[in-house]
């Protein structure tokens, strides 16, 4: 890495740290409990489980990650998934962060360590998943995972690392499996700078397990004045799973959903495989509209990413969107920088260091050793 581009680095991990939004809001009491006892959770995540009253054995299951700043019950309050699930008949899994392992509450999804088949936060969730199946008498072979902003960058990764595990899988403002390994990888490719090509995040889709399909169905959204992740994330996503599904670069069919553009992938058979939603003025966050409760990165646009996606998925097929009236979306919420996706490079809470490139080589070695602590990546 040049100095140049180490000095821009810590620039940006100091402001995303300055410009960091409002502590999450306090948990709503009784609305999740806490799952214990799910495994060795190598990646010392935190878990919370909904099951409906009455739920009946061989229930569906959805899996949601939420992003940075947030907590587990702050995401489902605002993206409604609890009263959905009520409505739908299925069980919900939150697995949640923890500041001992990201000081911003961001799953970790460019750490090499947590994003492999086998390792860290990746591992500690696959442990969840078996936990509530198999206590709650769910069906294996429904199973589901979403995610905003780092929590959607970690449901890439599930969807990649234990694909076997998964019906379908839903991003939201996230980024393609394996696209970054480092800090300074990890906000570059946030702002879409060097992207791997098709072919190479194909490949590393392919080579994440050993596992030769079927492949999850999958769906992708992303706001279109998204300034924290650049929309062509959302365009790499669907180019790493076309590979897996033999889909071809051109959508089966495009439409206007409340305004907005969706674009569908299906097989020969007619099944829709992968769908990609671009919210249009939309910044930084997850569409909500009904259910759903506005706030910081919960942003209303008329239409709701958890009911569409949970009909995508075939978890809520005859569930009618309740709708509210249409904002303008963009000014819905104020987009506030955020690390999200970008795994908040803060790990540890001191200030990165702003020393001058030109300095001696014992300089330059305590800037880099101090980006790294500012990371969490060293101690």
């Amino acid at each position: 890495m040049t100095m140049r581009n180490l000095s821009d680095t810590i620039a940006r991990l100091s402001a995303y740290r300055k410009q960091l939004g409002a502590e999450p809001a306090a948990d709503a009491p009784g609305r999740l409990a806490s799952l214990a006892d799910f495994g060795s959770n190598p990646g010392a995540l935190l878990a919370r489980t909904h099951i409906p009253d009455d739920l009946p054995a061989g229930a569906p299951l959805v899996v949601v990650l939420h992003g940075c700043t947030q907590t587990a019950a702050g995401y489902n309050r605002g993206a409604g998934w609890s009263a959905l699930a009520d409505r739908a008949g299925f069980a919900l899994l939150f697995p949640e962060q923890r500041r001992t392992n990201n000081a911003n509450l961001c799953f970790n999804w460019f750490e090499p360590g947590d994003t492999q088949r086998g390792r860290g936060e990746a591992l500690s969730i696959s442990q969840m998943i078996e936990a509530v199946v198999a206590r709650h008498g769910l069906d294996r072979g429904r199973v589901f995972v979403t995610g905003l902003s780092a929590g959607g960058a970690m449901a890439g990764v599930m969807l990649a690392t234990y694909p076997e595990l998964f019906a379908g899988g839903a991003i939201i403002a996230g980024l393609p499996y394996g696209c970054a390994a480092t800090i300074p990888e990890a906000f570059d490719r946030m702002r879409a700078h060097g992207l791997p090509n098709e072919l190479r995040l194909q490949a590393l889709l392919r080579g994440a397990s050993q596992h030769d399909g079927p492949w999850p169905r999958l769906s992708i959204w992303h706001g279109g004045a998204d300034r924290t992740v650049h929309p062509a994330n959302a365009a790499a996503i669907v180019g790493q799973w076309r590979g897996v599904h033999a889909m071809p670069a051109e959508p089966s069919a495009s439409e206007q959903v409340d305004g907005h553009s969706r674009r569908i992938w299906r097989n020969d058979e007619g099944r829709e495989l992968i769908e990609e939603y671009r919210i249009a003025g939309m910044g930084h966050g997850t569409p909500i509209a009904g259910d759903g409760q506005a706030g910081p990165f919960m942003l209303a646009a008329g239409i709701s990413s958890t009911q569409r996606i949970a009909r995508f998925w075939g978890v809520a097929p005859g569930e009618a969107e309740a709708t509210a009236p249409r904002l303008a979306v963009a000014a819905a919420v104020p987009e506030r920088p955020n690390p999200t996706a970008s795994a908040g490079a803060t790990r540890a809470r001191g200030e990165p260091s702003h020393e001058s490139p030109m300095a001696a080589a014992g300089g330059v070695r305590k800037i880099i050793e101090d980006a790294l602590r500012s990371a969490g990546l060293m101690r």
